[in-house]
Protein backbone atom coordinates (compact mmCIF):
# COMPACT_ATOMS: atom_id res chain seq x y z
CA UNK A 1 0.00 0.00 0.00
CA UNK A 2 2.81 2.25 0.95
CA UNK A 3 4.43 3.50 -2.44
CA UNK A 4 6.85 6.14 -3.03
CA UNK A 5 7.61 7.20 -6.52
CA UNK A 6 10.07 9.47 -8.24
CA UNK A 7 10.35 11.49 -11.09
CA UNK A 8 12.42 14.54 -12.43
CA UNK A 9 15.59 12.94 -13.40
CA UNK A 10 17.48 13.60 -16.73
CA UNK A 11 20.18 14.94 -18.17
CA UNK A 12 21.36 18.73 -17.75
CA UNK A 13 24.64 20.44 -17.82
CA UNK A 14 27.10 21.25 -15.23
CA UNK A 15 25.89 24.13 -13.37
CA UNK A 16 21.87 23.76 -14.23
CA UNK A 17 19.30 22.89 -12.56
CA UNK A 18 16.86 20.29 -12.18
CA UNK A 19 13.69 19.81 -9.41
CA UNK A 20 12.99 15.93 -8.25
CA UNK A 21 9.69 14.47 -6.99
CA UNK A 22 8.42 12.00 -5.18
CA UNK A 23 4.93 11.03 -5.54
CA UNK A 24 3.58 9.97 -2.06
CA UNK A 25 0.84 6.93 -1.47
CA UNK A 26 -0.34 4.86 1.88
CA UNK A 27 0.66 6.95 4.61
CA UNK A 28 0.31 10.35 6.41
CA UNK A 29 3.03 12.62 5.15
CA UNK A 30 3.24 14.63 8.20
CA UNK A 31 3.94 11.13 10.54
CA UNK A 32 7.43 10.13 8.76
CA UNK A 33 10.79 11.21 7.64
CA UNK A 34 11.59 11.77 4.50
CA UNK A 35 15.17 11.97 2.64
CA UNK A 36 16.53 11.96 -0.68
CA UNK A 37 19.98 9.12 -1.02
CA UNK A 38 22.07 9.25 -4.20
CA UNK A 39 24.29 6.62 -5.83
CA UNK A 40 26.85 6.83 -8.22
CA UNK A 41 28.04 4.00 -10.35
CA UNK A 42 29.98 1.26 -8.23
CA UNK A 43 29.58 3.42 -5.10
CA UNK A 44 27.43 2.99 -1.98
CA UNK A 45 24.39 4.77 -1.39
CA UNK A 46 24.89 8.01 0.26
CA UNK A 47 22.52 10.21 2.58
CA UNK A 48 21.72 13.87 0.81
CA UNK A 49 19.12 15.74 2.72
CA UNK A 50 16.03 14.90 5.43
CA UNK A 51 12.83 16.44 6.00
CA UNK A 52 11.54 15.82 9.55
CA UNK A 53 8.11 14.49 9.67
CA UNK A 54 6.43 18.16 10.39
CA UNK A 55 8.42 19.58 7.70
CA UNK A 56 9.72 21.83 10.60
CA UNK A 57 13.49 21.35 9.89
CA UNK A 58 15.78 20.24 6.78
CA UNK A 59 19.64 18.71 6.66
CA UNK A 60 21.53 18.64 4.22
CA UNK A 61 24.78 16.69 3.63
CA UNK A 62 27.91 19.10 3.30
CA UNK A 63 28.46 18.05 -0.63
CA UNK A 64 25.15 19.69 -1.57
CA UNK A 65 24.25 22.03 1.10
CA UNK A 66 23.73 25.33 -0.14
CA UNK A 67 22.61 23.83 -3.43
CA UNK A 68 19.68 21.58 -2.83
CA UNK A 69 16.62 22.38 -1.63
CA UNK A 70 14.34 19.72 0.40
CA UNK A 71 10.42 20.22 0.87
CA UNK A 72 7.04 19.00 1.23
CA UNK A 73 3.58 19.37 0.03
CA UNK A 74 0.80 18.10 2.20
CA UNK A 75 -1.59 18.69 0.07
CA UNK A 76 -0.10 17.15 -2.71
CA UNK A 77 1.15 14.52 -0.51
CA UNK A 78 4.90 15.35 -2.77
CA UNK A 79 8.59 15.70 -1.52
CA UNK A 80 10.57 17.43 -3.68
CA UNK A 81 14.49 17.96 -3.79
CA UNK A 82 15.17 21.28 -5.80
CA UNK A 83 18.69 21.09 -7.19
CA UNK A 84 21.47 23.91 -8.67
CA UNK A 85 24.55 24.45 -9.56
CA UNK A 86 24.66 20.97 -10.27
CA UNK A 87 28.51 18.69 -10.56
CA UNK A 88 29.27 16.22 -12.49
CA UNK A 89 29.84 14.48 -8.97
CA UNK A 90 25.96 14.63 -8.75
CA UNK A 91 25.45 12.34 -10.90
CA UNK A 92 23.54 9.06 -10.08
CA UNK A 93 20.31 7.66 -8.96
CA UNK A 94 18.43 9.37 -6.79
CA UNK A 95 16.13 7.68 -4.04
CA UNK A 96 13.06 9.21 -1.99
CA UNK A 97 13.00 6.86 1.47
CA UNK A 98 10.80 7.42 4.35
CA UNK A 99 9.99 5.95 8.00
CA UNK A 100 7.69 6.01 9.81
CA UNK A 101 4.96 6.52 11.24
CA UNK A 102 6.59 8.90 14.55
CA UNK A 103 4.33 9.46 16.99
CA UNK A 104 6.02 11.08 19.52
CA UNK A 105 9.28 12.92 17.41
CA UNK A 106 12.61 11.01 17.66
CA UNK A 107 16.54 11.67 17.10
CA UNK A 108 16.63 12.27 13.52
CA UNK A 109 20.56 12.65 13.71
CA UNK A 110 20.27 8.99 13.29
CA UNK A 111 18.82 8.72 10.37
CA UNK A 112 21.54 9.05 8.01
CA UNK A 113 22.34 5.62 6.67
CA UNK A 114 20.02 3.58 3.70
CA UNK A 115 19.05 1.06 6.59
CA UNK A 116 17.50 2.96 8.70
CA UNK A 117 14.46 3.22 5.95
CA UNK A 118 11.72 1.00 5.46
CA UNK A 119 10.07 2.67 2.15
CA UNK A 120 12.03 3.25 -0.77
CA UNK A 121 11.10 4.37 -4.52
CA UNK A 122 12.42 2.75 -7.50
CA UNK A 123 14.72 5.82 -7.98
CA UNK A 124 15.60 7.95 -10.98
CA UNK A 125 18.46 9.22 -12.86
CA UNK A 126 20.55 12.66 -12.75
CA UNK A 127 23.40 12.70 -15.30
CA UNK A 128 25.35 15.99 -15.01
CA UNK A 129 27.76 16.63 -17.78
CA UNK A 130 30.96 18.34 -17.48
Amino acid sequence: QVQLVESGGGLVQSGGSLTLSCAVSGFTLDLYIFAWFRQAPGKERIWVSLITEKGADTFYSDSVKGRFTISRDMNAEMVRLQMTGLKPDDTGIYFCAAEGPFYKGTDYYKFLDPDDYTYWGQGTQVTVSS
